[in-house]
């Protein structure tokens, strides 16, 4: 029986406390990715980072500040197939979201966001929902306002009966048709899966 590619796998199951806070450096999960976004010639295109900087907020954001672009330079990291980080840099200004704050008591990337942020990580107990954090605006100046991006990140709940996503590529794919990168993200994952 062949093995299922990265877009044939099973629904995604809510992550369970898969590392422990002391680790500093997670193993890869083979759903990983990081992609880079940038405008050139009136149009998008996209190319995969190393899957270093899916535990590095500050490699992420340097590796976006060498990408100069029209638009600002917008990275989308998928971690263990449970939540992204999408970053977008224009300038000097940095724009983080994080789609689940509960990811950051399991995942150095998420709790390097909320520090980022200022923002504290959140007790278990008072999380039983998916809460994205951030800035939800972030996309807002390219047609994608703070309701429609909740509205994504709140699809990442795999408990709700609201039509769960079945993979965090979903829902980057997602965002990235409403911006205008569809195809370009789309190939991008393609590459970064190994699909």
């Amino acid at each position: 029986m062949p093995l299922p590619s990265a877009r044939e796998k099973q629904p995604r199951r809510r992550a369970q406390r898969l590392y422990l806070r002391t680790v500093a450096m997670p193993e890869v999960s083979e759903t990983d990715f990081a992609i880079v976004v940038f405008r050139e010639d009136d149009r998008w295109d996209a190319d995969v980072l190393p899957e270093a900087v899916t535990d590095d907020l500050k490699g992420l954001i340097r590796v976006l500040r060498q990408q100069p672009s029209l638009a600002g330079t917008i990275g989308l990291a998928g971690i263990d197939d449970y939540f992204f980080v999408a970053v977008r840099v224009i300038g000097n200004q940095v724009s983080v979201l994080l789609s689940d704050i509960g990811a950051a008591l399991d995942y150095p990337l998420a709790e390097q966001v909320l520090d980022y942020l200022e923002i504290p990580v959140p007790d278990e107990e008072d999380l039983d929902q998916v809460l994205p954090v951030g800035d939800l605006s972030i996309f807002a100046d390219l047609g994608l306002d703070e309701m429609e991006l909740a509205a994504i990140c709140s699809r990442l709940d795999f408990d709700s009966d609201d039509d769960p996503w079945d993979h965090v590529e979903d829902a980057v794919e997602s965002i990235a048709v409403r911006l205008g990168f569809g195809p370009a993200m789309e190939r991008a994952l393609d590459r970064a899966l190994g699909a």
